[in-house]
């Protein structure tokens, strides 16, 4: 993410109706709201068939949902999203170590602006991660990350760990501990297509092994 203090606040939309129904947008979110919070339950048991499920419904909004980041001429041959096998290696829980940092603004993957503002990080066997808060009104947490797979197996920008504002958040555990499970990394919606504005992961967000977990890059892509 490359920072900046000249332009005005701004958030970007992972989906823009443009001559789309808002209350499609507002469906796409609900659904992907409920989507993970049937993964949490189900993962409370088994994390894997979690994994499927969630796969499974991504799959359906991307295929058919007026607001999927796929533009309507691709989705007619449509097969699936493409993923690493689930690994349990993968999950952890870590607890926010926090670290409240200043309030910075982020280009886009469109140049547009966008503010956040770093309140801790995570520590997991694969690396050190921060977090951040999407520091606009309602706000949420943010974790970005790219790996040693970013730009050939999986998306050059990185992929997204948590993103609650767009419900993206598999909870935490009976310690309060954040629930990280690198199996659920997904990629943002400017990897399917250009028109989508979306934070990319900065050099403070990289795992230097390759994590061969989550989402690979669709083979629609045209970057």
């Amino acid at each position: 993410m490359s920072r900046s203090t000249r332009a005005l606040p701004h958030v970007p939309s992972a989906a823009v109706p443009g001559s789309e129904s808002y209350a499609a947008l507002l469906d796409y979110r609900r659904q992907v709201h409920a989507l993970y919070s049937t993964v949490r339950r189900l993962a409370a048991k088994d994390p894997k068939i979690a994994h499927e499920h969630w796969r499974r419904v991504r799959d359906r909004l991307f295929g058919q949902h007026p607001q999927s980041a796929i533009a309507p001429e691709d989705r007619t041959g449509f097969t699936g999203l493409r993923y690493y096998p689930y690994d349990r290696r993968y999950r952890f829980s870590a607890p926010l170590i926090e670290g409240l940092g200043e309030r910075f603004e982020v280009r886009t993957s469109t140049g547009e602006a966008m503010w956040l503002r770093p309140i801790g990080r995570i520590e997991i066997p694969p690396g050190r991660l921060p977090v951040f808060w999407i520091d606009v009104y309602g706000g949420g947490i943010f974790v970005p990350f790219r790996d040693a797979t970013s730009g050939n197996a999986t998306y050059g920008g990185g992929r997204y760990l948590i993103d609650t504002v767009k419900g993206a958040d598999l909870g935490s555990d009976e310690r309060g501990d954040l629930i990280i499970d690198l199996n659920f990394a997904y990629n943002p919606s400017c990897h399917y297509h250009h028109r989508w504005s979306c934070p990319l992961a900065g050099l403070e967000s990289r795992i230097d092994q390759r994590v061969e977990a989550g989402e690979m890059t669709w083979e629609g892509a045209g970057h």
